[in-house]
């Protein structure tokens, strides 16, 4: 069976932030540009900044516990820093996401893995670190957005592949993945905020 042709459009915006509408958004820059049978892709820390969910360090205030178990994560994880791990503990609760992270180590030692990221808590693979997005957000640190039933929301990881963590009905996901593993989103500079995939 022959692949679907997949052809890949940015769609230019400006910086989207907390005062905006991401729905209202895309009506606006979309316009007259997609029809039935497009798919509307955008990367989830542009919808969670729309919904205000981030944080800025400094307003932080890190406990024991955020020191002690960063040090636990791979350097290049947005929770590896005091800040990262404790802005997931003020969403997901401190003794949730400690008790996850000792679980996770013994299960690595049984050869099952992913367990943290299981019993963590939803934004344990959402969260964002600072750096970990576009400016100016750059110095904040941006949860994964609340869901929502408007659009397809993707999160690129550092090896350049993503996965679809929402989507309206009767969307192939699959098919939206593979699109977005073979064109990046420009994560850190794009004012690309949206694509289409035919």
């Amino acid at each position: 069976m022959a692949e679907a042709k997949v052809e890949r459009i940015p769609v230019p915006t400006r910086i989207l932030t907390e005062k905006d509408d991401i729905v209202d958004c895309i009506e606006h820059y979309t316009k007259g540009k997609i029809g039935p049978d497009d798919l509307l892709c955008t990367a989830e820390s542009v919808v969670a900044i729309t919904q205000g969910r981030f944080v800025r360090p400094e307003d932080l205030k890190i406990s024991r516990v955020a020191q002690f178990c960063c040090r636990f994560i791979p350097d290049y994880g947005s929770l590896a820093s005091p800040h990262g791990m404790q802005s997931l503990m003020d969403v997901e609760g401190k003794w949730r996401v400690a008790f996850a992270l000792f679980a996770g180590f013994l299960g690595k030692l049984v050869g099952q893995g992913g367990l943290f990221y299981k019993w963590g808590g939803e934004q344990t693979a959402l969260i964002d670190d600072v750096t970990g997005t576009m400016p100016p957000f750059d110095k904040c640190i941006v949860y994964g957005c609340s869901i929502i039933r408007s659009a397809t929301r993707a999160r690129r990881r550092r090896s350049a592949s993503s996965r679809t963590i929402g989507s309206t009905r009767k969307v192939n996901t699959g098919t939206a993945e593979h699109g977005r593993c073979r064109a990046r989103f420009h994560h850190q500079r794009r004012q690309l905020a949206k694509r289409r995939l035919r």
